[in-house]
């Protein structure tokens, strides 16, 4: 039987309830404050989404520890100074009938010494385009404390009260990049194979596990392909392996997920169909990636999703979820005015990275 997107979710084994199928995903949006923690701003930005009526409200990235911020503004839960807000906003969410995720991570060689004051880590020495300073590989006692910082991180976000958190897995983050054989080259226990590059993010879910409720929502959001060396066939193979680790659901990054694999090019699947194909009903999927309209997020349910992820329509939209249901919803398209986007309960902060998306802002990049 075909589901709504406006239909209610029961995430399996958790008592939690989801009023719809959308999921707002994690965006950058530079709103922080430079110790981490939130402002009136980025707030007021969610708050205003839960209001719109989406299912799942998931924050912007937030680095679990110092060595990890990735750019200016960004959110942190490395720390108890951060938690009065951070249940300012949960309670918020709360009140506004939807779930809410944090989305915890770590940039890894995209964590810059200009914002951290050291030199970047990474599974290996990387150096990548647009990055000023070569990583150095983390030690083994380096690795075993920043899995107790994203454990530390999930408890504090469980304490402010939050429904769960996201494990950032995906577009080359310091996860993506042990996952990554292009940056985890190492030859002990936490490189070579699938099972060794993927052990990292296995203690991270299982260190979160240990210090969260049974009922607290854990999640992993992971790129199925990427260019640090993460390929669809290993991003096949590690669903089935996530699935005996303690998660609740499974977000695929696809960036289309209308469209199938860049590797399978001759293939008529989406990727959210491989994965589906994969796991089953085993562990429940969100897929991301170009929906904007009604028509696409009722595709990407067809393909096998539980729910829907949307990033620049949520951006753009601030009540996109609340106009599903009446099957022919179909927003309009970038570029947005400024005007437009301070209604929709951007900053001007944010409004100004949004110039730095091709054709998102009128008066930005075109």
């Amino acid at each position: 039987m075909a589901v709504s997107v406006s239909s209610e979710f029961h995430i399996p084994g958790t008592g939690k309830r989801a009023r719809n199928r959308t999921v707002l995903a994690a965006m950058t949006n530079k709103q922080s404050e430079d110790d981490g923690t939130l402002s009136d701003q980025e707030i007021h930005w969610l708050l205003k989404r839960a209001a719109g009526g989406f299912g799942i409200v998931t924050t912007a990235a937030s680095h679990v520890h110092p060595s990890g911020k990735s750019w200016d503004g960004e959110m942190g839960v490395w720390g108890d100074h951060q938690i009065p807000r951070l249940e300012e906003l949960a309670s918020g969410i709360r009140e506004l009938g939807a779930l809410s995720l944090v989305q915890i991570f770590h940039g890894g060689l995209r964590a810059p010494r200009s914002l951290t004051g050291q030199q970047p880590v990474s599974a290996s020495e990387n150096l990548e385009n647009g990055v000023d300073e070569e990583s150095r590989g983390l030690s083994e006692s380096e690795i075993l404390d920043l899995i107790g910082s994203f454990g530390e991180a999930a408890e504090r976000c469980e304490r402010a009260g939050f429904d769960g958190v996201e494990v950032h897995g995906a577009h080359g983050y310091l996860v993506c990049q042990f996952l990554g054989t292009r940056t985890n080259r190492r030859d002990d226990r936490w490189g070579g194979g699938l099972e060794g590059r993927s052990r990292f993010l296995r203690e991270i879910l299982k260190e979160v596990r240990a210090r969260t409720s049974e009922g607290f929502l854990v999640c992993i959001r992971i790129s199925p392909e990427h260019e640090v060396g993460v390929s669809l066939e290993d991003s096949l193979e590690l669903s089935l392996m996530i699935r005996d680790w303690g998660v609740d659901m499974l977000h695929l990054s696809c960036w289309d997920a209308l469209s199938g694999s860049v590797s399978e090019s001759g293939s008529p699947k989406t990727i959210t169909r491989r994965f589906k194909e994969e796991i089953g009903d085993s562990l429940p999927i969100i897929s991301t990636g170009s929906v904007w309209n009604e028509a696409d997020a009722e595709f990407v349910l067809g393909e096998g999703a539980d729910m829907v992820g949307v990033a620049r329509a949520g951006i753009g939209h601030s009540n996109w979820a609340s106009n599903l249901g009446s099957g022919d919803y179909d927003p309009d398209r970038p570029p947005f005015t400024p005007e437009h986007l301070l209604e929709q309960g951007l900053s001007p902060v944010f409004v100004d990275y949004m110039r730095r998306w091709k054709g998102f802002v009128t008066d930005g990049r075109q």
